[in-house]
């Protein structure tokens, strides 16, 4: 079951008078694909690290009708589940097979019922037969689709991206869109890779120094060219790039 978000007024500060997020408030409909968009440092990790409350900030989180605080956290979750733009930080155990049944087994499901979810998972992601390989072994595309599946293990209905498409050639980014398009989820997606973005969301938001400067539709998001800049997006240069090579 995909669940809606809505933030309020979130604030946020690693350390004393830096807020990295500033009152960001932000609506997300249940079953939405929505992206992210922002330069480095604008805060785009430490938002979604806020949706399972891995850090808890001044303001409100909810996930469908659940707050996000201390004592809905183990409920929490079960909903949401992020991964991460480093494959190896999500990836811990000896094999994949052991990495994928972590979360249901942690969520009290029993080994013959997560064996299950293993092989459900993996094959989700095209890794069937990956179960008792060194997951630190695989490529990098490979890596990442066994982190997706560690969290597609525990039926979350919420999935968070952090930058999925870095460091992917194109061909592994077609794949990795294809996955997400078939996903039922609600899923929030952070990149600064505008295109990706544009085939696989229905809204965008643009997160610049902490703050949501603007969410809409594609189409109204990238006519503000000077939205897009605030963004780490310098459409001029695509717009030029494609001139040059289509004439």
């Amino acid at each position: 079951m995909a669940y809606g978000i809505k933030i309020e007024d979130l604030s946020f500060s690693y350390t004393a008078g830096n807020p990295v997020l500033k009152s960001v408030s932000l609506d997300i409909y249940p079953g939405e694909k929505i992206g992210i968009i922002g330069p480095s440092g604008a805060g785009k990790s430490t938002l979604l690290l806020h949706l399972n409350g891995i850090l808890s900030g001044k303001g409100t989180v909810k996930i469908g009708d659940i707050k996000v605080e201390k004592k809905s956290l183990p409920e929490i979750r079960r909903l949401v589940g992020l991964v991460f733009q480093n494959p190896d930080d999500q990836l811990f155990n000896p094999t994949v097979g052991e990495d994928v049944a972590f979360g249901p087994l942690n969520f009290g499901y029993s080994r013959e019922d997560a064996a299950a979810r293993v092989r459900q998972a993996l094959g989700e992601m095209n890794l069937y037969g990956f179960e008792n390989a060194d997951s630190h072994h695989l490529s990098l595309g490979e890596r990442k689709r066994v982190a997706l599946a560690t969290v597609l293990a525990t039926s979350p209905g919420v999935i968070a991206f952090d930058e999925p498409f870095s460091s992917l050639d194109s061909v592994m980014v077609v794949q990795l869109l294809g996955i997400i398009g078939r996903l039922d989820a609600t899923l929030v997606i952070v990149s600064q890779s505008l295109l990706p973005l544009l085939s696989c969301c229905d809204r965008l938001a643009v997160l610049a120094g902490g703050e949501i400067r603007a969410c809409g539709t594609k189409d109204e998001v990238l006519r503000n060219e000077e939205l897009l800049r605030e963004g780490g997006v310098d459409i001029d240069f695509y717009r030029e790039a494609f001139k040059k090579f289509l004439k």
